[in-house]
């Protein structure tokens, strides 16, 4: 299904095609349950994405902190 998320980094609308139902993702957003748990078939980005809204290559383009 199509993900829409606002990223906190930069406003922007981001979509992503993730494998899951809407129910899926309600019942997360509810309190169900740890991420990890209700989405274990996707890849770490993906429950990123959902949880965040922020997408990968949003993250490696933040400076290094050091």
């Amino acid at each position: 299904m199509r993900v829409v998320r606002v990223s906190p980094f930069t406003g922007e609308e981001n979509t992503m095609e993730i494998d899951t139902t809407q129910e899926a993702i309600d019942f997360y957003e509810s309190g169900g349950g740890l991420i990890q748990q209700i989405f274990p078939h996707l890849s770490a980005d993906e429950r990123e994405f959902i949880k965040t809204g922020i997408t990968a290559e949003q993250w490696d383009r933040l400076p290094d902190p050091q």
